[in-house]
């Protein structure tokens, strides 16, 4: 029997003393990127894209390929009104320490035929650095030179790939779309994540600048370290619970979704609020890594879900034997927003006889902005 809650893993050590200083940003406060800056053709009344997380490996870049090659495979043979618009990237890009001369291998080469723009928010091993390296560099600065630049530029540790470089403003920052605002945070290097007081702030004043624009778009929060969860490598983040809760009780908004990798499966979370709504957690780390991480059985001593508030939250699918990605569609109607997410999960025994690998594990639908 698993849970069917989430989960806290027991005698958990203290190691905020692997946070890193964030470097400056590259654009301007509040950090915020258009989307028609980056993809002019962005529809007004629909969104498509594909979402990812914890992509990078250097053990075995096996299933970061099928996942990628999956994406590309369901981009071309999607009708265009299906077709995703660009991905966007959870974290966790390049293992283990962020190196700038492991993204040729474990990005711009797996994602060179992806034929969208890729945004991403940092992971935490994205985050850190290699002390041991032959080459000295700041956390996050190979990060921000592929993702945070002025200009698209061709990026020198590339190895000459076609793919530019990304121009988001800064390492937490808001992609504003037609459909939705896309809040994206920065949670660090330790196990359970931390969040500067200072970029908190941002953070509910992003949360109240995003709900002036409700109903029309979206509200969605992305942050690496997974708040909510029932795996057996990390369990539920208190650190990341205690900063979104509080920021969504201070300043009166909640998103409408909440996506994470960090925690290598899939799993879909409900957190129910004594209002009668409730806001959906999505976890989507299950790219390419090669090490997978189980849902916790009720019998491992090392768990527990004695916590008060995990008694409202709900987990109500995951997929934790196969790695895959998502699809998410916003769509306008005459009666309002729609947002349909769906997960694929690449089997790890192909099949020759079937145009596409991927098969749908789950579904979610929510209606935005309606009572």
């Amino acid at each position: 029997m698993r849970y069917n809650t989430p989960v806290l893993k027991k005698d958990q050590p203290d190691d905020s003393y692997k946070f890193r200083a964030l470097p400056p940003p590259s654009g301007s406060y509040p950090y915020r990127l258009l989307l028609k800056d980056v993809l002019p053709s962005a529809d007004d009344n629909s969104m498509v894209f594909h979402m990812v997380g914890d992509t990078g490996s250097l053990r075995s870049p096996d299933f970061q390929r099928e996942v990628v090659g999956q994406m590309v495979e369901q981009f071309h043979l999607a009708a265009p009104e299906e077709r995703p618009q660009f991905l966007y990237h959870l974290g966790d890009v390049v293992y283990n320490h962020g190196e700038a001369s492991q993204y040729q291998r474990q990005f711009f080469g797996p994602y060179k035929a992806y034929p969208g723009p890729i945004f991403a928010i940092a992971g935490n091993h994205d985050s850190d650095v290699n002390m041991d390296g032959p080459v000295a560099y700041n956390a996050l600065e190979p990060f921000m030179a592929v993702f945070c630049d002025t200009a698209p530029h061709t990026v020198s540790f590339s190895g000459g790939a076609e793919r530019k470089s990304m121009i988001q403003p800064n390492v937490y920052w808001t992609l504003k779309a037609p459909l939705a605002n896309i809040i994206g945070m920065h949670s660090n290097v330790p196990k359970f994540g931390i969040v500067t007081d200072e970029q908190k702030a941002w953070l509910k004043e992003e949360l109240i600048a995003a709900n002036s624009e409700r109903p029309d778009k979206a509200l969605i929060i992305c942050i690496h370290h997974a708040p909510y969860t029932a795996d057996i490598n990390h369990g539920s983040s208190l650190p990341m619970i205690t900063l979104l809760e509080e920021a969504f009780a201070e300043t009166g908004v909640r998103p409408d979704i909440v996506f994470s990798g960090h925690v290598h499966n899939y799993q879909r979370l409900n957190r129910h609020y004594p209002d009668g709504k409730s806001v959906c957690f999505i976890v989507a780390g299950g790219g390419g890594y090669d090490e997978l991480h189980p849902i916790a059985s009720l019998d491992d001593s090392r768990f527990t879900n004695d916590y008060p508030l995990f008694k409202y939250v709900s987990l109500d699918a995951y997929c934790d034997n196969k790695h895959g990605f998502l699809k998410v569609a916003i769509q306008k109607t005459a009666a309002g927003l729609t947002l349909t997410g769906r997960y694929y999960a690449v089997p790890h025994s192909p099949r020759p006889d079937a145009p596409i690998d991927a098969t749908l594990e789950d579904t979610f639908v929510l209606a935005l902005g309606r009572p």
